[in-house]
C-alpha cells in the first residue's frame, strides 16, 4: 500500500516539473502570433505609357529628352536654372507651417516609439503612505472598543509583463510603422511645398508677361479706334465700326482686370506657402523667360517608384500597421503572464516602520486566461483582417495613380511641345503677315488700318504663345513631382534646402 502510495504521488510531481520546463521553454522562446508584414513586390512593367516615350518632339527649338533610370536630384527647381525662384523655395521650405507641422508629428511618433520600447524592460515603482485611522470593530464582530492608530508605509514594486505570444512586440511593430508613416508623411509635404512653390512662379511670370503683352495690344488697339473714328468723321466708314473697336477694346481690359486678379492671387499664395502674411511677402520679380526648360528629365523605372512616391511609401506603413494589428489582435486571444515583487515595510510611525517584524513581500506570476468575452476577441481579430484588406486595396490604389500621373506628366510634355510649337508657328505666320504689310502700307498699296489688325492678331497670337510656355514649364513640374521629387538623393550631395 505505502509503495503505491508513493509511486501515485511521485507521478504528479513528474508532471509538474515537466510542465515547469515547458512553461520556462515557453517563455524563454515565446512566439509572435499574426502574419509577418512583407513588402509588396512593385508591379511588373518596364514603361509608364503603351508607346514607349524617348523624347519629346522640337518645340520653340528645344526638344526633351528623357532619361531611364538617372538620378533625380533632391533640389529638382534648380533645373530651371532661375536663383530668385530657388530662393522663394528655400524661405518656403524654411518657414511653412504645414511642412513645420510634418516634422513635429514625426517627432511626436518616434517619441511614441521609444516610449513603446519600454514595455520591454521591468517596471519599478515606489510607494509612500502615511494614515491615520479609526478602527470599527463591530464589522468584524468584535465588541472590544474602537482604537485610533497611525500606518506608515513604504513599498517597491516591480514586474515585468513576459510577451509570451508577442502582442507587445507587435504593438511595438506597429509604432514603428507609424513612424515610416509621418516620415514618408513629411516627405509628401515637402514635395507638395516644393512643387507648389514653382508652379506658382510659373503662373506669376506668365500671368505678368500675358498681362504687358495685353497692355501693349490695348494701346494698339486705341490707335486703332482713333484711325476708325477719324474715317467715320470723313463719312467712309459707318459708326458702328467704332462701336465693334470699342467693344474690342473692353473685353481686353477686362481681361487686364482678371490677369491682374490673378497675378495677386498667386503672389498671396507664395506668401502663405512661404509662411508670410500676403502684405509682408518680398518676392523677387522672375521673368517668364528666365526660367530654363530642363533639357533631360530624369525617369525613374518602374520598378523603382513605388519605393520612392511619399504617397506610395505612406500606404505601404499603414499596411504594416494594420498587419502589426492583426498579431496584437491575435495575441489578445492567448493567455498573459506577468511577473510581480513586492517589499516593503508599514509602522505606526515613520521612527518604526522600518522594523524587521514590520517587514513584508511577496513574489510570483499572474496568469490571466480569456475564457468567455461574447466573441469580441474573435471579431476584434477579424476585424483587424479587414482593416488589413482595406489598407492593402489602398496601396494598390496608390500605386495605380501614381503611375497614372506619370503617364499623364509624360504625355502632357508630349502634347504641350505639340501645341507650343503649332503656337510659335501661328505666332511667326502672323510677324511674316504683320511685316508684309508694313512694307505694303510703306509703298501705299493698304491703309494703316490693315496693318493695325495685323499687329493686333500678332500680338493675341504671343499671348497664346506665352501660355504654350508656362503649361509646358508647369507639366515638368508635374512630371519630377510624380517621380517622388528626388528625396532618397539628398544625401547623396544636394543642394541647400534638399530634403533630408
Amino acid at each position: 500500500m505505502m509503495s503505491s502510495a508513493r509511486r501515485t504521488c511521485g507521478r504528479p510531481r513528474r508532471c509538474a516539473r515537466a510542465i515547469a520546463a515547458l512553461l520556462a521553454a515557453a517563455l524563454l522562446d515565446g512566439c509572435m502570433l499574426g502574419p509577418d508584414f512583407v513588402r509588396p513586390a512593385p508591379p511588373q512593367a518596364d514603361r509608364y505609357t503603351q508607346e514607349p516615350l524617348a523624347a519629346t518632339i522640337a518645340a520653340d527649338g528645344q526638344a526633351q529628352q528623357f532619361a531611364p533610370g538617372a538620378a533625380l536630384p533632391a533640389d529638382w527647381w534648380r533645373l530651371f536654372g532661375s536663383a530668385p525662384m530657388n530662393g522663394v523655395v528655400e524661405q518656403a521650405l524654411a518657414r511653412n507651417p504645414t511642412l513645420q507641422s510634418a516634422e513635429a508629428s514625426l517627432r511626436q511618433s518616434q517619441d511614441n516609439l521609444r516610449a513603446g520600447y519600454g514595455i520591454f524592460f521591468p517596471s519599478l515603482d515606489a510607494g509612500l503612505s502615511a494614515t491615520r485611522m479609526r478602527s470599527a470593530p463591530q464589522q468584524q464582530g468584535s465588541t472590544n472598543e474602537a482604537t485610533v492608530f497611525n500606518v506608515v508605509t513604504a513599498s517597491g514594486v516591480i514586474s515585468y509583463p513576459l510577451d509570451w505570444f508577442g502582442g507587445e512586440r507587435r504593438a511595438v511593430e506597429g509604432l514603428a510603422a507609424q513612424v515610416d508613416l509621418q516620415r514618408n508623411a513629411g516627405r509628401a509635404a515637402y514635395l507638395t511645398l516644393s512643387a507648389n512653390v514653382v508652379d506658382a512662379c510659373i503662373a506669376r511670370a506668365a500671368y505678368a508677361a500675358q498681362l504687358r503683352a495685353t497692355e501693349q495690344l490695348i494701346a494698339l488697339e486705341t490707335e486703332q479706334l482713333r484711325s476708325v473714328e477719324a474715317q467715320v468723321d470723313a463719312g467712309t466708314t459707318p459708326y458702328a465700326a467704332i462701336l465693334s473697336q470699342q467693344a474690342l477694346i473692353a473685353g481686353n481690359q477686362a481681361q487686364l482686370a482678371a490677369l491682374r486678379q490673378k497675378i495677386s492671387q498667386a503672389e498671396h499664395l507664395l506668401a502663405l506657402l512661404m509662411g508670410s502674411l500676403p502684405e509682408q511677402a518680398a518676392l523677387p520679380d522672375i521673368a517668364l523667360d528666365s526660367l530654363a526648360l530642363p533639357a533631360t528629365l530624369p525617369l525613374s523605372l518602374p520598378s523603382e517608384l513605388v519605393r520612392q512616391r511619399p504617397d506610395i511609401l505612406q500606404a505601404e506603413a499603414r499596411l504594416h500597421a494594420a498587419s502589426a494589428d492583426i498579431g496584437v489582435a491575435t495575441a489578445a486571444m492567448f493567455p498573459s503572464l506577468s511577473l510581480s515583487a513586492t517589499y516593503g515595510s508599514a509602522g505606526s510611525k515613520p521612527g518604526n516602520f522600518l522594523a524587521a517584524g514590520n517587514r513584508f513581500w511577496g513574489i510570483g506570476p499572474a496568469l490571466t486566461m480569456p475564457l468567455f468575452h461574447g466573441g469580441s476577441l474573435w471579431y476584434g481579430r477579424q476585424a483587424a483582417i479587414d482593416a488589413y484588406r482595406q489598407q492593402e486595396a489602398n496601396y494598390r490604389q496608390a500605386v495605380l495613380q501614381a503611375f497614372g500621373q506619370v503617364a499623364d506628366a509624360l504625355n502632357a510634355l508630349q502634347h504641350d511641345a505639340q501645341a507650343l510649337q503649332a503656337q510659335r508657328d501661328a505666332r511667326d505666320a502672323a510677324a511674316g503677315a504683320l511685316q508684309l504689310l508694313q512694307a505694303n502700307y510703306r509703298a501705299g498699296l493698304v491703309a494703316y488700318l490693315d496693318v493695325l489688325s495685323a499687329d493686333i492678331q500678332l500680338h493675341g497670337a504671343d499671348i497664346a504663345y506665352l501660355q504654350a510656355v508656362a503649361q509646358r514649364q508647369q507639366d515638368t513640374v508635374a512630371l519630377l513631382a510624380a517621380l517622388g521629387g528626388g528625396w532618397w538623393n539628398a544625401a547623396a550631395g544636394a543642394g541647400e534646402g534638399a530634403a533630408p
